[in-house]
This record gives C-alpha cells, structure tokens and sequence, in this order.
C-alpha cells in the first residue's frame, strides 16, 4: 500500500500528527509496517512528493515537486506516478492530495471548510481542492476523520464512496517545571491553540473574553493565543485594537509554538477555548481531555461528535453565549469535575490501533475492489 507520509517532514501540523500516529501504529504491529487483517498482508510502502524534503530510509521519493505536480493534477489526470511506486494495490493520499493512478485510491479529507468557502482560501489550497474534486470524480474513495466530514463531502463532493475512520487520541507530553516563554500569566488564564485561521473564530472569543473580564467570575483570567499565523491575521489584530484597556492587558498573543509549550499550555489553563466555526475531528478537545482541563467549544463540524459529553457547549457566533460557557467551567467547581469525569471517560473512544484496524479494511476491501 502506497501511504503518503510527507505531512510528517516539515513544520508538524495536526495532520502531520495524524500521520505519523497511523504509520507508527501499522509499525507497532509488524515489523516491516506489515499488518494483517482478513487473512490479508499489509505492507506500508511511505512515499514523499516534494522537491525539498528528504525522504528517510524506507520512504520513496517521487520525482516531482508537490506545487508543480498539484498544478497539473488540477486539470490533467497526468502525470501518473504508478511507475515509480512500484507494484502496490492501493494509494492513500493522507493529505487531501492523491496522486492519478490506475490503482484503486483512497485520500484523507480531515474538513471540509475550504470547499464549503473557496472565496476564503488561498491559491494554493483552491489547486489542492481542485485536485481532490477531481481524482472524486474520477474514483477515488474518501477516508473522512468523522461523520460530520463524511456529510459534507457527500454533499460537497457529490460521493458515496467515503468511509469514516475517526482518529485516535493524541499523546500530550509532561509539562517543563517552568514557562518555556518569558513573560506569561502567572494566574488562571483561558488558551486558545490553533493556526490563526477565520474557522477559528478568534474575533469573536476576543469578544466574549473582554465580556467575561466585566464579569466577576472573570476576576483576574487572562486569555493566551497561541498558534501560528495564517488567513484571520487581519481580522485577530483589529479584534485585538478593540478589546478594552483590561482584557487587552490581560492579552498574550503568541506565535507558532513547539511541543513544550503546548504542553505548558495545556497542563497550565484554567480552560481551553475552542469556538470553531467547522473542525473535521478537533484534536484539542482530545488534548484537553486527556489533562484533565475542561474545554469551551462549539457544536460545529466534528466536535460533538468527537467531545461527547466532556465539553462545554456554545454558539461560535454569539461571543455572549462563548462568555457564559468560559464563566460556567471558570466559577464552578462541580461543573469541572463533572466535564473532567465525562472527558476522561470519552477517550476510550480513540485508539491509533482502531485507526489501522479501519484503515486496514478499507485498503483490503480496496484492493479486492469491494468498494
């Protein structure tokens, strides 16, 4: 099975993450990246398209630079890559992209926002989306992250052939002893953790913060942003010039962040805050639960789903109704404990190893082309 693993070299995202999780997990259960499920062997052949990343012993590097392969790919079903990965029964695309190929395919869609809103997103995202539609259109099977993604691309894409296999649960390390950055709250504080992007919501969480500063349960919390920039740069700076003088002294906005300092974060906040306007699984939620701090979210895309009931739920576009949700989890102390009991319990939902079990299904039931 051709597995795409480049989302693992570079800046580690959330689908990187993922990524790297599903290969280890097919890795844990056979030497080689060998499984076997139905009386079906299974090896992982993990190739790069990229004209800059190195690819790693055992990785299999295409010769053609991912900008300029998503270019033609976009309006040609050329060039096809099958010759030099070799003889495999199935490629998955774990990154929205799959390569044109005879072969039966299969390609990850995590979300489905930049095709729900095209006129938001970039030049190099619309070419990947044109290239997903495409290679829809012409066969490939869809791996959705949940069945609120699996809905949308039905419906976005105009397919039947999407099959949901949720994520497993991401590993949250220890804390460092101190802030791994100068300068942050030594008191409760509420983080926000997630590239700036305007499904973030982050204007409108500006807003029910200076909100929850008026409010006495509010006292002294202060709110940390952290991730890195992108399309709501704009938008995060004028909201952050309109907070007033107390909620804006109360303000850490932070750039792209490594792993301590998400741990920091995490282990450290009095709540995670988390008004999406559309996630396609929610990794934070997770992560939240897994420390054991309760997490404000919205009921948008994946994350009911994903949250069960160890979420505080509230409407992304009312910053009065994020305010409420951030004051319940801030001032009560039983309501805490509660999300804290539901969201340990929610784990056992997720597993990398229930990932590979469903993959592994999907790619024999691929491969024998029952699907």
């Amino acid at each position: 099975m051709a597995f795409d693993i480049g989302p693992c070299h570079g800046h580690r995202t959330g689908i990187g993450t993922a990524v790297a999780e599903i290969a280890d997990a097919f890795a844990r259960r056979h030497t080689a990246r060998r499984f076997e499920i139905d009386a079906e062997l299974i090896t992982l052949l993990p190739y790069v398209l990229s004209a800059r990343a190195s690819a790693v012993p055992g990785e299999r590097k295409l010769p053609l630079p991912a900008a300029l392969a998503q270019q033609l790919w976009s309006r040609l079903d050329w060039p096809r890559l099958d010759p030099w990965l070799g003889d495999v029964d199935v490629i998955h695309g774990t990154n929205y992209v799959v390569p044109p190929s005879r072969i039966p395919s299969v390609v990850s869609v995590y979300d489905c926002w930049f095709l729900a809103h095209p006129e938001l997103v970039g030049a190099a995202v619309a070419r990947a989306g044109a290239v997903l539609r495409r290679r829809v259109a012409g066969g490939a099977h869809v791996h959705a992250s949940s069945d609120a993604t699996a809905a949308a691309v039905r419906t976005l894409l105009g397919t039947e052939a999407v099959t949901t296999v949720h994520l497993g649960r991401p590993t949250v390390p220890p804390p460092p002893a101190r802030a791994p950055v100068s300068g942050l709250p030594n008191g409760p504080f509420v983080a926000a953790i997630g590239t700036r992007e305007r499904r973030k919501n982050l204007p409108r969480l500006f807003e029910a913060f200076d909100l929850l500063t008026a409010d006495a349960v509010g006292g002294d919390v202060a709110l940390v942003v952290a991730g890195a920039p992108g399309d709501d740069d704009a938008a995060t700076t004028v909201a952050l010039s309109r907070l007033s003088g107390t909620a804006r002294r109360r303000t850490w906005l932070l750039g792209t962040i490594g792993d301590t300092t998400r741990s920091w974060l995490l282990h450290r906040a009095s709540a995670i805050a988390y008004p999406s306007l559309d996630e396609g699984f929610g990794f934070p939620v997770l992560e939240a639960q897994t420390v054991g701090v309760p997490i404000v979210a919205s009921r948008c895309g994946s994350l009911a789903e994903v949250g069960g009931d160890g979420v505080e739920y509230v409407d992304p576009l009312d910053p009065a109704d994020i305010a409420r949700g951030l004051a319940r989890v801030l001032g009560d102390s039983a309501r805490r404990t509660e999300l804290r009991c539901a969201g340990m319990a929610n784990l056992d939902r997720f597993s990398w190893d229930d990932t590979v079990d469903g993959l592994a299904r999907l790619y024999t039931s691929l491969a024998r082309g029952e699907r």
